[in-house]
């Protein structure tokens, strides 16, 4: 049987053993100097002046002094002086000095190596190596029927969840107790479109608080342009205008459609007793309106004229010019009001 133990040479009791204290004392003294190892520094080569019972330190590359001999070795400070333990490859120890967890690896003592997981604490990385100057935190997940997401809470429940949670889309969760939750907004992977309670659900929707959809909304990019209606609800631009041979219109959103016309070169000359009238003119409107709209006109001459204007159809006008002269080229400015729906 050894007198020593491999590890931290712990020496054994032996039957008969006279002197047993000592032997035990020794055991005790090893392991006081080398359990929970924490020495004072690791860059002495020489005893410090003034050393009190039990401080430890590593002894620095050279020793020298009373220390020489010994480069390596745990110096523990003894009643009976100073007694030195060589480590073994493996063993750590902290450095109060350096503030440091020190590895011997069997040539020197040396900083303790992190994992390669732990490594990366310094750039913030989560399963992910740090982006250099960069700040990201990364949590990544193997399939996106898995989630990677936040989750935020008061009184450990939660109140708001942010991330990928069962798919590739970013969403955002919403819950007044932790149990009943809302998604409030989702951004789609692909499109990058938005949906959830947070955003308009219908073009008739004006809950407030939802964000309008620009397809239901209005702004600079469809103001102007196509009218268009689906069963009363507007789908097109606000305001709409045009002309063409027959003048011009503009329609709203709302149904409301206005034309204008101007007809030139009309002749007012039959004797109508003291007045003189011109032929029954028709035109048509620029656009067509649902149904008979309103309309009037006027004369630009500026003697006595008038314009009998009447709409007879939802097509075109009706129209006669009335004076109190003869006229042999009159202009008449028409105009209907009515709906496009």
């Amino acid at each position: 049987m050894p007198d020593t133990l491999p590890n931290l040479g712990l020496p054994l009791l032996v039957p008969s053993q006279a002197q047993k204290t000592v032997t035990h004392n020794e055991a005790l003294l090893i392991l006081d100097s080398l359990v929970q190892l924490a020495v004072l520094d690791r860059d002495r080569t020489e005893p410090p002046g003034l050393p009190a019972p039990g401080d430890r330190h590593i002894v620095a590359v050279p020793a020298a002094a009373e220390w020489s001999g010994h480069d390596h070795s745990i110096a523990t400070m003894t009643e009976s002086g100073w007694r030195y333990d060589l480590p073994a490859p493996g063993w750590i120890g902290y450095d109060r000095g350096a503030g440091a967890l020190v590895l011997f690896d069997g040539t020197g003592w040396g900083p303790l190596p992190l994992p390669e997981l732990l490594a990366n604490l310094g750039g913030i990385g989560v399963n992910t190596s740090p982006d250099g100057s960069d700040h990201r935190l990364r949590i990544n997940k193997a399939a996106p029927a898995d989630t990677a997401s936040v989750v935020l809470q008061s009184g450990w429940s939660g109140r708001a969840e942010i991330g990928l949670a069962g798919n590739d889309d970013l969403s955002l969760k919403v819950s007044p107790d932790g149990t009943a939750w809302t998604e409030a907004l989702r951004l789609d992977a692909a499109s990058g479109r938005a949906t959830g309670a947070a955003v308009q659900q219908s073009a008739t929707d004006t809950t407030a608080g939802r964000l309008m959809r620009a397809d239901w909304g209005y702004g600079p990019g469809n103001l102007l342009g196509p009218v268009a209606e689906s069963a009363g609800i507007p789908t097109g631009a606000v305001i709409e205008h045009g002309s063409n041979a027959d003048g011009d219109y503009v329609r709203y959103a709302d149904g409301t459609q206005i034309c204008t016309r101007t007809l030139t070169g009309i002749a007012v000359g039959s004797a109508y007793g003291s007045l003189f009238r011109s032929a029954v003119l028709t035109a048509s409107y620029a656009a067509p309106f649902v149904a008979r709209p309103t309309a009037s006109g006027c004369c630009q001459s500026t003697s006595m004229c008038w314009a009998n204007v009447r709409s007879s159809s939802p097509t075109q006008w009706g129209c006669a010019l009335w004076s109190t002269e003869a006229r042999s080229s009159e202009t008449a400015e028409l105009i209907a009001i009515g709906r496009w729906y």
